[in-house]
């Protein structure tokens, strides 16, 4: 199976399927299924574009509102998480996940899914220390603040990663595990984006919840964006038992010409399963039986732990995976059952421009049914009931503006939008500290344009390609001191120096060597068994 993973997208679906589809023809190969991770940006119309966080000369429609309208279809089965420039207005429908448009399919806040064998799971948005406890409060039209909040993880997503058990064979988040560069060629790092010297000097560059969730879940590989920049890492654990257990780490730069923004892999799911996507059924009794933790209050709220009087381990048990699958028939299988819920943007000559309308809020019909089934609440029903407001459009929260720095926060990217920048300036340029990819690897069928490709088998063997480099690097096992010890999850052991090849461009100077060195305010709707036929209707849909 194969599987392409994509850095920032940035709002540029086409000119990712193209180089996707330029890979097939060049290599004759066949892609299964495409992860972005982060920054998709599904604007559906201008209206949309006032729910971004960035300044309005950034404000682009780009290519999504063609999948949306069904101008086109998207060529193959797509799956990203949010990142932090997304139209949060549209996202925040779907909290567990649902599709933007056909064969798009968002994940969520967090979520986990299954597709042709392989469990792939994924946390949205970036790390922010002073709204990591709060509730999911923000709601349409966002203030300067809340345009921002909105996107930032939130504890409770977290948690419920944590009471995962069952392994993971990809996860996706948009900012990196803090530390991860440890495992990787720091030199490397800091030759193409000297200004994270500081934060790396400081252990600060990266999330502390996604470094959490890296030691908790322990995936077979984790990829990652944000930074721009394409970086490897190999990290192992030493588990209890002995035995160890490696996390490969690969994080992509954004979609522009010339840049490393673009993976194929090559997975061997561990069951042959139809190359489907389907809910999973651990992750639906973990958001079942953690409903009550889910708050859509400003004010700050703790999940339960060693030492509350509450529950705090909510592994699943086969009682509980029995009965989801019960309330599903048997049948996980995700419907084809996108809906509109705003208009799209109108590219039909004679017909007049989008009208811009008031940033609304929709309860989805797919959320809706989920929630339905699962027994959840709906974070955008709960805002709506407590405001009295069935029509959709919440008053403008005029609330102080509350600038979102903190010192634990996710790291600096100079390449990232400023949301401080004047209207009128230019685009700024990449920064001298960035400098161009230093060249594109090609594989042996020549195939180099517009993003680097390199096919890659968990074995971390190239397909195709003499000269380069293996995709993640070398490490050697070793033991670590007693203060960073991570008890029942496991030693991290971190890489030591190696020797990593940079591919020069073809004709260009010969290879160099470098040394890397709280609560839910409305009861659930009860499940009504009806809901199975149209989880069901799909199987009997020609392939």
């Amino acid at each position: 199976m194969l599987i392409a993973v994509e850095g920032c997208c940035h709002g540029e679906l086409d000119k990712i399927y193209e180089t996707i589809q330029h890979a097939e023809q060049q290599n004759d190969i066949k892609v299964d299924l495409l992860l972005i991770c982060g920054d998709f940006q599904a604007v559906r119309n201008k209206s949309d574009l006032a729910s971004m966080a960035v300044p309005v000369k950034y404000q682009k429609l780009n290519t999504f509102y063609k999948y949306y309208s069904g101008e086109k279809v998207a060529p193959i089965l797509t799956m990203f998480i949010g990142g932090n420039h997304e139209a949060s207005n549209y996202l925040q429908e779907l909290p567990y996940g649902g599709w933007v448009a056909p064969k798009i399919y968002y994940m969520g806040y967090a979520g986990v899914v299954n597709f042709g064998g392989l469990r792939i799971g994924g946390l949205s948005g970036i790390f922010k220390g002073q709204d990591y406890h709060k509730g999911h409060f923000e709601c349409p039209p966002y203030n300067e603040s809340t345009k921002r909040s909105v996107y930032h993880v939130r504890n409770l997503e977290v948690f419920r990663l944590k009471q995962l058990r069952q392994s993971l064979d990809i996860f996706m988040s948009h900012d990196w595990p803090r530390g991860i560069y440890e495992y990787g060629s720091v030199a490397e790092l800091l030759r193409r984006k000297r200004f994270l010297a500081d934060e790396v000097s400081t252990g600060t560059l990266g999330s502390p919840a996604a470094e959490e969730l890296l030691y908790a879940l322990k995936p077979d590989y984790w990829f990652a964006a944000h930074l721009h920049v394409k970086f490897p890492a190999l990290v192992e654990f030493e588990l209890n038992n002995g035995k160890t257990k490696s996390t490969k780490f690969l994080a992509l730069d954004k979609c522009l010409p010339g840049r490393q923004f673009l993976q194929i892999l090559e997975m061997n799911p561990r069951e042959n399963e139809t190359k489907d996507l389907r809910l999973d059924a651990e992750w639906l009794s973990i958001l079942r039986s953690t409903n009550h933790l889910l708050s859509v209050s400003r004010t700050n709220s703790y999940m339960p732990g060693i030492g509350s009087n509450e529950r705090f381990d909510f592994t699943v048990t086969k009682d509980e995976l029995d009965e989801i699958c019960s309330d599903f028939g048997g049948n996980l299988r995700l419907p084809d059952n996108f809906v509109q819920t705003a208009t799209p943007h109108n590219t039909v000559p004679g017909k007049s421009a989008d009208v811009c309308e008031k940033t609304a809020v929709h309860v989805n019909a797919q959320t809706a049914l989920l929630c339905e089934m699962v027994g959840l609440s709906n974070p955008v029903a709960l805002l709506l009931n407590r405001s009295g407001n069935t029509s959709g459009i919440l008053p403008a929260d005029n609330s102080d503006f509350v600038d979102s720095t903190f010192t634990s926060s996710s790291s600096f990217n100079p390449e990232e939008i400023s949301l401080d920048d004047c209207e009128n300036d230019d685009e700024v340029p990449d920064k001298e500290d960035d400098p161009p990819c230093p060249g594109v690897r090609r594989s042996a069928s020549g195939f180099s344009n517009p993003g680097e490709i390199l096919l890659g088998k968990p074995e971390e063997k190239v397909m195709s390609g003499e000269g380069c480099e293996s995709f993640f690097p070398q490490v050697k096992r070793q033991s670590l001191d007693p203060q960073t010890s991570l008890g029942e999850t496991g030693n991290c052991v971190k890489a030591q120096e190696t020797e990593t090849e940079i591919i020069s461009p073809p004709g260009g100077e010969k290879c160099e060597t470098v040394t890397s060195p709280p609560i839910s305010e409305s009861t659930p709707k009860i499940f009504k068994r009806r809901n199975r036929a149209i989880y069901a209707s799909r199987d009997s849909d020609p392939e």
